[in-house]
């Protein structure tokens, strides 16, 4: 009996040691550090020339009505994959948002799953992004606005918002979120890089949105994207962490000591560089990639494509390749988010489509606002080594 009981609380202390190794906490792990130019650079090498789209489905005014079970559209999600994997491209940067986790985690999680499965279906890989300035500062789970009409993305939401974003008290409740799909997703293939952060600081100046929006706004998105790139190594994925560059003086953008605390600090931790280049001016596209080629890291232009500017697949797309810059365009099927309307739209009236698209690249019926565009697009995605 008294070796019975002995085999029974040997094994109760083994299982006991066991359940504390798994609990021990993060803060005592190492932390993870940035990746080395070498590091960067052997993964970008056996790396084909990225080509694709900020995807968000035509049936979605934004990130919420994209991911919530309500409206997840996994039909008109394969339909629209398939149309871009047919034009050659193999990259897709689709946003996430924070509330979806505290309204579902584990179904949230698991559409996230089902759409990596139908992106690799087309051979898409997908860079996720985790939080965002733009737009609308108070996001609201449930059934989103329709779209206003005419009128650029007037319904996509800040990921968080300005009601924690503004409270650093608050910043907190994100690491769940963060880590939670970091740790989901931490060594999956399908995934090639998490950009955490898009366009910190980037404050709404459109009637009825600037007055929401948080005072100081650089301070707090500064103190937050601290906080996400210490949660993301912590996690420590397999694959690179960013946050693109996207404002500011382009003669500054090869000179941390000119930047911005916030812009600087963005390019310190990143481990691939991303941008965004909506310059209308091709000696300015070029000039961006020339001070941020000064950083010696693989570099993902993660925006592009203003039609109205000057912006064209036939002016950035062969640029972009001759340097082997991953290019990701705004938008792909015309749909709820009405970006083929310009930014100006906010202060114009639309009555009707249009002439020039100023994102997008396809009618909901899968014909394309240029066929002349489809044909450079094909062209230079044959081949992407």
């Amino acid at each position: 009996m008294k070796a019975t009981l002995l085999v029974i609380f040997g094994v109760v202390l083994l299982a006991c040691s066991t359940k504390t190794k798994e609990r021990v906490p993060e803060a005592q792990s190492p932390l993870s550090e940035r990746w080395s130019k070498e590091k960067a650079w052997e993964w970008y090498d056996r790396q084909p020339w990225f080509v694709g789209t900020n995807f968000n489905p035509s049936t979605s005014i934004n990130q919420l009505e994209f991911w919530q079970k309500a409206t997840f559209d996994t039909a008109t999600i394969e339909r629209e994959l398939k149309w871009s994997a047919d034009l050659g491209m193999n990259l897709h940067r689709v946003y996430l948002h924070n509330l979806l986790w505290e309204q579902d985690s584990v179904g949230f999680l698991n559409r996230l799953d089902r759409y990596l499965e139908i992106a690799d279906g087309y051979g898409i890989k997908t860079m996720f992004v985790l939080l965002d300035d733009v737009w609308h500062p108070v996001p609201k789970l449930g059934k989103q606005s329709e779209p206003t009409p005419h009128v650029h993305n007037s319904g996509w939401v800040q990921a968080p918002g300005a009601e924690i974003l503004g409270d650093t008290t608050r910043h907190k409740e994100l690491e769940g979120y963060i880590k939670g799909v970091l740790r989901r997703f931490f060594d999956d293939e399908r995934v090639l890089v998490w950009d955490l952060y898009n366009e910190p600081d980037n404050v709404a100046g459109q009637p009825g949105r600037k007055e929401l929006e948080v005072q100081d706004k650089h301070i707090y998105s500064l103190a937050l994207l601290r906080k996400v790139f210490r949660w993301s190594r912590e996690v420590n994925p397999s694959h690179p962490l960013t946050t693109g560059i996207w404002r500011g003086n382009i003669d500054h953008w090869g000179n941390l000591d000119s930047l911005p605390s916030l812009d600087r600090y963005m390019l310190e931790n990143s481990d691939v560089i991303s941008f965004h280049a909506y310059d209308g001016s091709l000696e300015d596209v070029q000039k961006k990639i020339a001070a941020l080629q000064t950083y010696g890291r693989p570099l993902f232009c993660t925006e592009y494509l203003a039609r109205g500017t000057g912006n064209t697949f036939e002016k950035v797309m062969p640029i972009l390749k001759a340097h082997k810059i991953a290019a990701i365009n705004w938008g792909f099927v015309s749909g709820k988010t009405n970006t083929i309307y310009p930014w100006k739209s906010w202060d114009s009236t639309f009555t009707e489509e249009p002439a020039i698209w100023h994102h997008d690249i396809l009618r909901q019926d899968g014909t394309p606002f240029s066929a002349e565009e489809i044909t450079v697009i094909k062209e230079l995605t044959r081949s992407k080594e």
